[in-house]
């Protein structure tokens, strides 16, 4: 028997590669971080985001699996972006404006 390849149903990639939730504008990683950092159920999340059907959070976590190296290499690369331009911005006009603020 040959396999043949299976695609994840509700999903799409984008021109750079990035799966995306077929027309929610959600982010297949934006969903694996999510039940990552609160280990919610699908219902749970289905609920928070009710433009989400189980069936596609489902499937975005069938692809975060199927992908998990390569997706928490990228969510590490986004933190470290992150947290890179929060250095950046120690100075803002906004921060300067809330410490002074504390002073007075």
């Amino acid at each position: 028997m040959i396999a043949t390849p299976v695609s994840y149903p509700h999903l799409r990639l984008d021109d750079k590669g990035r799966p995306w939730v077929e027309g929610a504008n959600v982010k297949v990683i934006e969903i694996a971080a999510d039940y990552l950092a609160h280990r919610s159920s699908v219902e749970e999340m289905a609920y928070q985001f009710p433009h989400l059907t189980p069936s596609m959070i489902h499937s975005a976590l069938a692809y975060f699996y199927d992908h998990r190296e390569e997706m928490e290499a990228d969510m590490e690369e986004s933190l470290a972006s992150y947290h890179e331009k929060l250095l950046q911005q120690k100075d803002s006009p906004l921060r300067i404006r809330l410490a002074n603020a504390g002073k007075a």
